[in-house]
C-alpha cells in the first residue's frame, strides 16, 4: 500500500505533467490560429472572385472539402469524427465571412 508521501509524490508529477501538456497545447493553438488567419485571408481574397452567393456557399465544394480532410485524418491516424466535427464548423464561419466579403464587394 502506498504511503502518504509516495501519494503526494504521484499528485505532483501528475500536477508537473499536467501543466507540460497544456504548454504543449497552447502552442499547438498558437499554429492553429496562425494557419486560421492564413485561411482567413486565402477566403477574404476567394470572396472577391465569386460571381454570386450561391458560388460562395458551394455545397458540393463543402463536401470535397470535408472528404480530404477525413481522408487525411483517416491516414494519419486522427479522429476522423472530430475532424469532420471541427470542419464543419470552421467551414460554416468561413462561409459567412466570405458572404460578408462577397456582398461588400457587389
Amino acid at each position: 500500500m502506498p504511503t502518504n508521501h509516495e501519494l503526494d509524490k504521484e499528485a505532483q508529477a501528475d500536477k508537473e505533467q499536467l501543466a507540460a501538456v497544456r504548454v504543449a497545447v497552447d502552442e499547438v493553438d498558437e499554429q492553429i490560429v496562425a494557419l486560421i488567419g492564413r485561411r482567413e485571408r486565402l477566403i477574404r481574397i476567394a470572396g472577391t472572385l465569386k460571381a454570386d452567393s450561391a458560388e460562395v456557399r458551394a455545397p458540393g465544394r463543402v463536401e470535397r472539402v470535408l472528404e480530404h480532410v477525413k481522408a487525411t485524418a483517416e491516414q494519419k491516424d486522427i479522429d476522423v469524427e472530430l475532424v469532420e466535427k471541427t470542419y464543419r464548423a470552421m467551414v460554416d464561419a468561413f462561409i459567412a465571412l466570405e458572404l460578408e466579403v462577397y456582398k461588400a464587394g457587389s
